[in-house]
């Protein structure tokens, strides 16, 4: 079966509908994670937790912990008590999920979504023909947004 281009863009369609349905709920939750996580220097999403633990004895002075406040440490003992302002358990999770790295088994999620947002880059010039007047705004409104990105990169 020989493809033209007008059953090239049909399949595309197809493959970008349905994938885009089907990433719709991941879309959903890397965009909730990702609008919390610009705001991870502030303190709007989090709550106070008390943070109790022994660590080693005698130390001189107590260890630097991003974020903690009120830290009291029992140099005999080695407990340790501080106060850290946590995003709530589920919200906690749904970030990790965003910032995962390759040594975490949810970097796979993180692979397949990136590869699958770069098919929807590509397969959206499938869509309408090259020689159309959309397809021309297409390629404007891509480089304008690839402008922009890069100006806010560079501020």
């Amino acid at each position: 079966m020989k493809l033209n281009n007008r059953n090239i863009s049909n399949k595309m369609r197809v493959y970008h509908r349905y994938l885009g349905f089907f990433l719709a709920g991941i879309m959903f939750m890397y965009a909730l994670s990702g609008i919390t996580l610009t705001f991870r220097d502030k303190e709007y999403f989090k709550k106070a937790v008390v943070v109790e633990k022994v660590i080693e004895k005698d130390l001189e002075k107590p260890p630097i912990i991003r974020g903690a406040k009120n830290i009291e440490y029992n140099k005999h003992t080695g407990e340790i008590k501080y106060i850290q302002m946590q995003p709530p358990k589920i919200l906690g999770m749904i970030e990790k999920m965003h910032k995962a790295t390759s040594s975490t088994p949810l970097y796979f999620l993180n692979v397949f979504f990136g590869i699958s947002l770069l098919f929807f880059v590509f397969s959206a010039y499938w869509m309408f023909l090259p020689q159309t007047e959309i397809f021309r705004k297409a390629i404007y409104f891509t480089l304008g947004g690839i402008a922009l990105s890069l100006l806010m990169i560079l501020i």
